[in-house]
């Protein structure tokens, strides 16, 4: 049993998620304000918040980077009415995971959280530890630590295995969809821009000029690669 902090001020809104996650087979706890999440989320025993940015004491996105700034790397669904895309891009940047938009599709959102809660369950061990080498960026598999130039990278979680993901590739083409099954567990179906989100973050932390990517490299309505351990820069 998976256990889902959900921070919705909407009373209705958090009885009926609280009642579809628990149908699901989930534990569920609700917090009504930013004060009061705060205070669960810090306890720690969470394995997925669902968080709305409208909240009544505080907006969410300032909520989920005082989490992130703590050490609390639960995995955060942000669950709101704002769609734009400059809304979106600041929620994934404050330390979410993922991002859905109000009105949304019951069996989509729960989708969703099947593939955080799949995607944070501890790994076996004994998987390829070798460290993954390119440009001036070094992957440690073992203790998923990246730096560059020797100084450490600090990567969110869905940003660390995305980068594995195309390293893994060593140079190859990676589809959006092949990244979105892969890294979040999505279908087919599911429309997102979650992965250019993340590519463009990854850019942000990786690149000398994010604008002018050498090393997370878009291959034109196909999706990207990264360059090869042995490809020149």
């Amino acid at each position: 049993m998976s256990r889902i902090l959900v921070i919705e001020d909407n009373a209705t809104l958090a009885q009926g998620l609280r009642n579809n996650l628990e149908f699901e087979g989930h534990s569920v706890a609700v917090a009504a304000t930013a004060v009061d999440g705060m205070t669960a989320a810090s306890v720690g025993d969470a394995d997925l918040i669902i968080l709305d940015l409208m909240l009544p004491d505080g907006h969410g996105q300032r909520l989920l980077r005082d989490l992130r700034d703590r050490g609390v790397g639960t995995p955060v669904l942000i669950l709101t009415a704002l769609a734009d895309e400059a809304d979106k891009v600041r929620g994934f940047r404050a330390g979410a995971d993922d991002y859905v938009t109000k009105p949304f599709g019951l069996m989509e959102l729960i989708a969703r959280v099947e593939a955080l809660l799949r995607r944070s369950r501890p790994r076996p061990s004994g998987g390829d530890s070798r460290p993954i080498v390119f440009g001036d960026v070094r992957i440690e598999p073992g203790t998923r630590v990246v730096t560059r130039g020797g100084v450490p990278v600090s990567l969110r979680p869905k940003e660390y295995e995305l980068l594995v993901a195309l390293a893994r590739r060593e140079g190859q083409l990676a589809g959006r969809l092949d990244l979105l099954r892969e890294v979040w567990g999505y279908q087919d179906e599911v429309q997102s821009r979650t992965v250019d989100t993340h590519i463009a973050e990854l850019r942000r932390k990786l690149e000398d000029d994010p604008a002018n990517p050498r090393l997370l490299l878009t291959v034109r309505k196909a999706g990207y690669r990264l360059i090869s351990p042995t490809e020149p820069l």
